[in-house]
């Protein structure tokens, strides 16, 4: 078999395309937590995440997250297209600062979970999730 010139640049362009890729999904999820946060550090710890070490099926994985004092958490699905998944709010009368819910992962990959507390301070959680069978057309 013999390669063309045609062939080589369209294996070449085909690698760098997969090598950019996962930066680019990366780049994403962090320009969201960027706008979420207006670029304040974020502090490890505070905020409660629950979600399987191993989900079956990556169409429907459930998550929890609570935070004591929080006025909103942001969750994220790192390794998604769209790494935005939810933001909960929490009013003043809110009987308690936690939501739970199902997501969609389109493999294995890091959920975040991001709370701004009363104080303005973010706090943040992050969980691997190992998905044997992709939601996201996986």
């Amino acid at each position: 078999m013999e390669l063309t010139r045609r062939d080589t640049l369209a294996l070449a362009a085909g690698a760098v395309a997969l090598t950019v890729l996962p930066f680019r999904a990366n780049a994403a999820g962090e320009d969201a937590i960027a706008d979420f946060t207006g670029g304040a550090d974020v502090a490890e710890g505070g905020v409660n995440l629950d979600a399987p070490e191993i989900a079956e099926n990556g169409n429907t994985v459930p998550i929890g997250v609570s935070a004591e004092g929080a006025t909103a958490i942001m969750l994220l699905a790192m390794g998604n297209p769209t790494p935005g998944v939810a933001t909960f709010n929490f009013g003043e009368l809110a009987g308690s600062t936690m939501a739970s819910t199902r997501i969609r992962l389109a493999g294995t990959q890091d959920v975040v979970a991001i709370a701004k507390m009363a104080d303005g301070s973010f706090a943040k959680a992050t969980k691997e999730v190992k998905v044997t069978i992709g939601g996201c057309g996986g």
